[in-house]
């Protein structure tokens, strides 16, 4: 069990009980442990204290909009749980799995989801891994939050997600510019519909970017494999 001090965490924002509902207690607690044990741990940087809410749980909590109740997402290099448990608290109805490589925070992982009393699991392990991708089995959705450049993410993640599943990956103001750089490429990886989405867009300033990336069904695939390109026409 986690040793919470109160005050060394900020008050939420009235906009997070609208975000998290009958879970915006447990959603208070996860702050409190970011703000102690997160930084102890250095899963968080001491300077976000003050930003734990804006910047990264009302944050993470925003990509929530873009998963169904009946969804399996995973998150993969979720390191302090960001977006998975923010996401989870509030879409409780969907299956979070967390991937993470790293012991110490697969372990810290693991025991916030027990101190949270969240039907979340975690998998230590990289996304790229086949033994990762069998435990996890067919998923409709995976996220990430800053873990790689966007041609990286498609390579690890795509495969994991099911035939018209998407890739959710949170980006920063380059988001348009990593779409155009990496397009081509995730074409290449059976992308059909590649698209910047904005994410709670009624509470965060700014709202959080989303690029998402829906795989195409087998026979747009296959239909599109075998277009003769520019050269052989």
């Amino acid at each position: 069990m986690f040793h919470v001090k109160h005050g060394e965490a900020p008050q939420a924002p009235p906009e997070a009980a609208e975000v998290f509902g009958a879970r915006l207690e447990d959603a208070e607690k996860y702050v409190r442990v970011l703000a102690g044990a997160g930084i102890e741990r250095g899963l968080i940087g001491p300077k976000e204290i003050d930003r734990l809410w804006e910047r990264h749980v009302l944050n993470s909590a925003a990509v929530a909009e873009l998963i169904e109740d009946d969804e399996t997402v995973v998150d993969v290099g979720s390191g302090a749980g960001l977006p998975g448990i923010p996401m989870a608290l509030a879409k409780p109805a969907a299956r979070i799995v967390l991937v993470e490589p790293l012991l110490r925070r697969a372990e810290f992982l693991t025991e916030v989801v027990g101190e949270l009393g969240l039907d979340v699991t975690v998998v230590r392990g990289r996304a790229e891994e086949k033994s990762v991708r069998q435990q996890i089995g067919e998923i409709d959705a995976v996220t990430s939050r800053a873990v790689a450049s966007l041609d990286k993410l498609a390579r690890w993640c795509l495969p994991m997600v099911r035939d018209g599943g998407r890739m959710l990956a949170m980006k920063g103001e380059r988001a348009e510019e990593e779409v155009v750089e990496h397009r081509r490429v995730l074409n290449s990886l059976g992308v059909v519909d590649l698209r910047v989405v904005k994410c709670g867009v009624n509470y965060l300033t700014p709202p959080a970017t989303v690029v998402v990336a829906r795989r195409g069904t087998r026979s747009s695939r296959t239909s599109r494999s075998a277009r003769p390109n520019r050269s052989e026409q």
